[in-house]
């Protein structure tokens, strides 16, 4: 029972950790444009993929 006394304070350290994460990522604009992201990946690449043949 002893080992509770340690894991209040790390669980909610990790609480308070996280949600300073999250607020953190929310002020610098992280979630501004989802949609940009979703349609990105519709778009062609102008440079080809570099392969193990190409490297040399």
């Amino acid at each position: 029972m002893s080992i509770i006394i340690y894991l209040i304070p790390l669980s909610i350290t990790l609480a308070i950790a996280s949600l300073g994460v999250f607020f953190w990522t929310v002020k610098s604009r992280q979630y501004e444009d989802l949609d940009g992201d979703a349609q990105r990946i519709f778009y062609a690449e102008d440079t080809p993929l570099k392969t193990p043949e190409n490297l040399c």
